[in-house]
């Protein structure tokens, strides 16, 4: 994300998320029961920006030259959430940080318990195909 010459980047299976206010019901009408809300206090929010995923170790090669060198690029598990989800997270694992003036929660994956994502139609783009359902 880039604000003026301020370039923010996240870091590993780290997920930036534009924060709401804490209720019982979501944006989306989910109904949060009073218990998880007084005892979890679980946010939610709009995803941002995602971090590239969890890195995974680089296979050891079994090569005969082991002084040949291999110029390997890091490698990611990718992660579920990306930018433009809704998501449902603890906020216990939160960690707050204000960039250019507006508050965002920096949040590891791991605690995002449901992702919301709206799906795009991609046959209604198409023209013409109300007229093959008519046959």
């Amino acid at each position: 994300m880039k604000k003026g010459n301020k370039r923010l980047v996240v870091i590993g299976d780290r997920v930036l998320v534009k924060q709401e206010d804490l209720e019982d019901r979501t944006e989306v009408g989910l109904y949060l029961p009073q218990t998880v809300v007084e005892k979890e206090e679980i946010q939610s929010g709009r995803v941002v920006l995602t971090g590239p995923g969890i890195p995974l170790p680089q296979p050891q090669d079994t090569d005969d030259e082991p002084w040949r060198s291999v110029p390997t690029e890091p490698k990611y598990l990718p992660m579920q959430a990306e930018p433009g989800d809704y998501a449902l997270f603890l906020k216990k694992m939160a960690v707050e940080i204000k960039f250019e003036g507006e508050k965002y929660l920096i949040i590891p994956h791991s605690s995002i318990m449901v992702l919301i994502r709206e799906e795009e139609d991609i046959l209604a783009d198409i023209e013409g195909l109300d007229d093959i359902e008519d046959l």
